[in-house]
């Protein structure tokens, strides 16, 4: 990401926390700017051990406690897909994730909104469908 993008992004996304009346600390600012800066999608421990020498105070419980308020407020989404750790994606408007089915390594990659896929299931299920998650699974670069 570009600097200027990523500094626009991030006063904006201070911003939206100070809308909702959350107290900007040292600590939620680090959070917030590791996961803009990020191409990673990682859990709350990386980015505790990524932050902890900067920050001797902040515990594991920080960061997950301020990466839930960031999802509570729509800057972050929250993956989760079958380990025991979830890991939280900046990137919240619609793409898909590949993930490396060695090292758990996951990578956006953007396609057209399945859409026409959700009103099928639908139809054919006569569910009210709500959204839908696509991965795909295959060996990364440095797996291979």
């Amino acid at each position: 990401m570009k600097m200027m993008d990523a500094d626009k992004i991030y006063n904006e996304s201070i911003e939206t926390l100070k809308e909702t009346g959350v107290r900007i600390t040292p600590q939620r600012k680090a959070v917030l700017n590791y996961m803009i800066q990020s191409d990673e999608h990682p859990t709350a421990d990386d980015i505790f051990k990524a932050l902890s020498s900067e920050y001797p105070n902040m515990s594991v419980a920080t960061v997950y406690n301020n990466l839930k308020l960031f999802k509570e407020t729509g800057l972050v989404k929250e993956l989760t897909y079958g380990d025991a750790s979830s890991r939280f994606d900046f990137v919240t408007d619609t793409h898909y994730h590949i993930i490396c089915s060695e090292c758990g390594k996951i990578t956006d990659f953007h396609y057209p909104g399945l859409n026409e896929v959700e009103q099928l299931a639908g139809a054919v299920t006569e569910y009210d469908v709500s959204h839908h998650r696509l991965e795909i699974y295959g060996l990364c670069p440095d797996c291979r």
